[in-house]
């Protein structure tokens, strides 16, 4: 499916949720991995706001494009972020959403 880039030029981004990382099956414990760097990715919530709107995002970022010590109400700058529509069927419920994925986030606005 194909993605689509999100200008964040002009927002305000903060981090709502510290980094966790993203698993393929937490019964196991497996981390997801990027296809192409092959590092391990993480889930970070940012807080991005522009125009006069809010809105919470979970966003998938692989752990070499991660600072080290992000917490909550820090100002960041996202940077490659693209967001993609899903769709799938898990125990016969039809289920779609938008996933967010980006490069890396850097410390300061």
């Amino acid at each position: 499916m194909p993605s689509f880039k999100v200008d964040t030029s002009t927002a305000v981004v903060f981090v709502a949720t510290a980094p966790v990382p993203k698993l393929v099956n937490k019964q196991t414990g497996e981390r997801s991995i990027d296809r192409e760097t092959g590092a391990d990715l993480s889930t970070v919530g940012l807080l991005i706001s522009d125009e006069g709107e809010g809105n919470l995002y979970q966003v998938t970022i692989p752990e070499t494009g991660l600072p080290e010590g992000l917490t909550p109400g820090m100002p960041v700058s996202v940077i490659g972020l693209k967001a993609r529509d899903w769709e799938n069927t898990f125990n016969g419920q039809a289920r779609h959403g938008i996933s967010f994925r980006a490069v890396a986030v850097t410390v300061g606005a």
